[in-house]
C-alpha cells in the first residue's frame, strides 16, 4: 500500500508542478518561495489598453504620483504561510 502510495505521489508532482506553471503564466501572477511561506502576487497585464503593461500612470500636479491600474491592483495577494519568522527582541542591543 506504502509503495502504491509513493508511486502515485511521485506521478502526481510532476503535472502539478507543471499546471502551477501554466496557471502562473497565463493568469500573470509572480510566485516567491522561501522556507518562510509561498506569495502569489499580481503583475500588470501586458495587453492592458489603458496602462499597456506598465502598471500605472503618473498624475499630474505639483506633487505627482503613481495611480495604480485596475488590471493588477484590485487582486489580492495570496500567502500560504509554511514556517513561522524568528522572532527579533527590541529590547536587548543588537551586538
Amino acid at each position: 500500500m506504502r509503495a502504491r502510495t509513493a508511486l502515485l505521489l511521485a506521478a502526481a508532482l510532476p503535472l502539478t508542478v507543471t499546471a502551477a506553471a501554466i496557471a502562473l503564466k497565463g493568469g500573470h501572477w509572480r510566485m516567491t518561495c522561501s522556507r518562510y511561506g509561498i506569495w502569489l502576487e499580481p503583475c500588470p497585464r501586458p495587453d492592458c489598453p489603458d496602462c499597456h503593461g506598465a502598471g500605472g500612470w503618473w498624475t499630474n500636479g505639483p506633487y505627482p504620483d503613481m495611480e495604480a491600474c485596475g488590471c493588477w491592483a484590485a487582486c489580492r495577494e495570496l500567502t500560504l504561510r509554511l514556517l513561522p519568522r524568528p522572532t527579533v527582541s527590541y529590547d536587548e542591543a543588537p551586538f
